[in-house]
């Protein structure tokens, strides 16, 4: 005789009609069993049922985590991780479904945040072989914030939260005209303002007109409180991370001296190699080196895999965390890192492909004359952008 088990709280809360309206035709076929520790999916009557039926089955027990994941009930990070472990089980022992499996892999690519990606970009359903191929491409760019009002100053600044200048908000602005045409499905910042302003201010010049939501995963309450509850909403947002390892490396004990003045008083030399050298750290701060193992490790740990589920990614952050990166795209020295000069509000565009980054450089602006190399899944974004809003 099988146990009544009543299921946790945290499964209880969402309405019934959620699963009746996704999983109503298939009551027939499985059934949900909530454990206290677990959810899990009993099928003992499924193998009764052909082949179509458990296709069936698989397929719509994927559109419900994707639900429940879109409504927020599966923000636990935990409980999305057993949750796609059983699905993997279940399509597994049911033979291969491989639009499930898709699925369930960018789940799990993206467990921190999901986002709708651009219906601009959505694939054909008749050509799959353009589907698997288009899949594998997406834009990461690259954007170092606009100027400071410590860089206006001349200070050092590092980890000090200090806003943009006039000139960096215009910067910001020029910068989203020249990615206004590439898409965005998600984006990353430092913790730090100007960061921030720059990513918001950017994104305030691209056509698609998607608003910039920062994604608050502080907390429980946090999260609840911050929750979207409209899908056309959600499909015209775009999620923000912000997140410490991408802040500026730490100066130390130079933070907030005028560059100048610290250059006359422990000489240029020693400036220029607390500011230029790989390992060398100010008085009580961070080197290139140590600024370099947060930043990337960050980027392959949450950025990457939002690629490989084919994403397309902008990450607004600083002089030397994004050296950093691109120290890790482009395979660099450390000799050659320590002469890479970004500049600020300059987006930079890498295409990643079959498992490569490869840099197109930086997008020509709306006014300016000459070629940019757009690849042609981005030449077709454009132009159904022209379409759409010519």
């Amino acid at each position: 005789m099988r146990r009544k088990i009543t299921p946790p709280l945290h499964y209880r809360r969402f309405h019934p009609s959620l699963f009746h309206r996704h999983l109503g035709f298939c009551n027939s076929v499985f059934f949900f069993f909530f454990s206290r520790n677990n959810l899990s999916l009993h099928s003992s009557k499924l193998p009764r049922f052909p082949r179509l039926y458990q296709i069936m089955a698989a397929e719509v027990f994927c559109q419900a985590i994707g639900t429940l994941q879109s409504h927020s009930f599966l923000n636990n990070f935990n409980h999305q991780q057993k949750l796609q472990n059983n699905i993997v089980k279940f399509v597994s022992s049911r033979g291969s479904n491989h639009s499930c499996q898709r699925n369930c892999s960018v789940i799990r690519s993206s467990a921190s945040q999901t986002s709708v990606v651009d219906p601009v970009l959505s694939p054909s359903r008749s050509n799959p072989g353009e589907t698997s191929k288009k899949s594998n491409e997406a834009a990461l760019i690259l954007i170092r914030h606009g100027e400071s009002l410590w860089n206006e100053k001349n200070l050092f600044t590092g980890c000090v939260d200090v806003p943009l200048s006039k000139r960096g908000i215009d910067e910001a602005i020029e910068a989203g005209k020249r990615i206004s045409s590439i898409p965005v499905d998600v984006i990353f910042t430092s913790a730090l303002i100007r960061a921030q302003m720059t990513a918001m201010l950017a994104m305030t010049q691209h056509r698609r007109k998607k608003v910039p939501i920062v994604i608050h995963n502080e907390s429980e309450q946090a999260r609840a409180w911050s929750q979207v509850f409209s899908e056309d909403t959600k499909k015209q947002s775009i999620p923000v991370i912000a997140s410490w390892q991408l802040n500026e490396r730490m100066y130390g004990e130079l933070q907030g001296l005028n560059k100048q003045e610290t250059a006359d008083r422990y000489g240029k030399e020693q400036v220029h190699e607390w500011r230029r050298s790989y390992d060398i750290p100010p008085p009580n701060g961070e080197s290139l080196e140590m600024c370099a193992e947060r930043a990337v490790a960050y980027f392959r740990d949450q950025i990457e895999p939002q690629l490989l589920s084919g994403k397309n990614v902008m990450i607004a952050a600083h002089g030397n965390s994004l050296r950093s990166i691109i120290m890790y795209l482009d395979k660099l020295t450390s000799q050659e890192v320590i002469s890479l000069e970004l500049s600020t509000g300059i987006p930079m565009l890498y295409i990643f492909k079959e498992g490569r980054f490869i840099r197109r450089g930086s997008p020509i602006g709306p006014s300016e004359a000459g070629v940019y190399a757009y690849t042609r899944r981005l030449a077709l974004y454009r132009e159904k952008l022209d379409e759409m809003f010519q």
